[in-house]
């Protein structure tokens, strides 16, 4: 059993969203804590890159858009846009049906990033102790990390992967459940010029390779010639082990769909092999009697708004109830 005072911290796994909200929650609430992220930086399914490689435009790979309805979230994103770092986009998208007619439908207000919505995360990221290149190999009781002990251990990731760090004795309490995801292979095409109409994003309903179309360049705000296509599940899972293998696919369904009459000038494919859950939690995060918590969009709909919530949430639960 670890000693009480070498409990000094929480460790948060995962850099994505959730995970720097929870962290967030902590560090406001005087909890120390430190984020373990495995890339070179923090973002997750909210990745954004500058392409083609050394262009000034940056892509957005992941999310195509996030929403804000719940009230503290709002605040979060009246603040983004009174900074300049998040704007509103369309509420109005494009709607592709099953038995191939075009129409449009509303909902609520999209919002988009001009520096890419990754910038979003790297933002609530300051202040916050994140240590970026980090991998993780497993979570055991005490709650420690890679017999590193904690205060108590976040794993802000989908199941799958956060079952696979967890120790046997920790999986079942954790509430780890043995749920499908779904994967996304995204496919960006740069082109020579704007060849379509304006579109702001476009659901592909019935099809058998994209199931999603976003005009980068209007959600970015600088006119670009760039689409990012989200291709289907089905899609994806031939392709998980080669995701260019997904871009003439993807390339030739886009071409289709939009009535292209010019072949994109480069491409680039990125795997999300767990981008949304099958079948959500209906919980909003975990937390357990070993202080090992869980969060992020697949506890709630997939979205933006509910991993940033569920780690808030999840943030102050663990606050509560541990002194570091």
């Amino acid at each position: 059993m670890t000693s009480p005072e070498m409990r000094r911290e929480v460790l948060v796994v995962g850099g994505g969203i959730s995970g720097i909200a929870c962290a967030r929650a902590l560090t406001e609430a005087g909890t120390p804590v430190r984020v373990l992220e495995r890339s070179k930086r923090v973002g997750g399914r909210m990745a954004a890159r500058p392409l083609p490689e050394g262009a000034e435009h940056v892509v957005d790979l992941g999310a195509a858009y996030f929403t804000a309805r719940d009230g503290e979230f709002v605040a979060v994103v009246e603040d983004w846009q009174r900074r300049g770092l998040a704007v509103p986009w369309t509420d109005t998208l494009a709607a592709r049906g099953e038995d191939g007619t075009w129409s449009s439908t509303s909902g609520p207000q999209r919002w988009s990033a001009p520096g890419g919505l990754r910038s979003l995360v790297a933002d609530l990221a300051e202040g916050v102790t994140v240590s970026t290149g980090h991998t993780v190999s497993s979570v055991t009781p005490g709650p420690a990390v890679d017999g590193k002990a904690a205060c108590a251990v976040v794993l802000a990731m989908p199941d799958p992967q956060a079952a696979r760090l967890l120790d046997p004795a920790l999986r079942a309490s954790a509430a780890v459940a043995d749920r499908a995801w779904n994967p996304v292979i995204s496919v960006a095409l740069g082109y020579g010029h704007r060849g379509w109409e304006r579109l702001p994003a476009a659901f592909v309903n019935g099809h058998p390779d994209v199931d999603l179309i976003a005009d980068d360049g209007d959600r970015r705000g600088d006119g670009a010639p760039v689409l990012v296509a989200h291709s289907t599940a089905e899609r994806a899972r031939r392709h998980l082990d080669d995701p260019d293998g997904a871009i003439g696919p993807v390339v030739t369904a886009v071409t289709e769909l939009l009535g292209l009459d010019e072949a994109p000038a480069w491409t680039h494919a990125h795997r999300w092999t767990y981008a949304s859950p099958a079948q959500p939690h209906e919980e909003e995060f975990s937390l357990d009697d070993d202080l090992v918590g869980l969060c992020g969009d697949g506890w709630g709909s997939p979205k933006v708004e509910t991993a940033w919530r569920s780690g808030t949430l999840l943030g102050r639960a663990i606050a509560a109830r541990v002194a570091c």
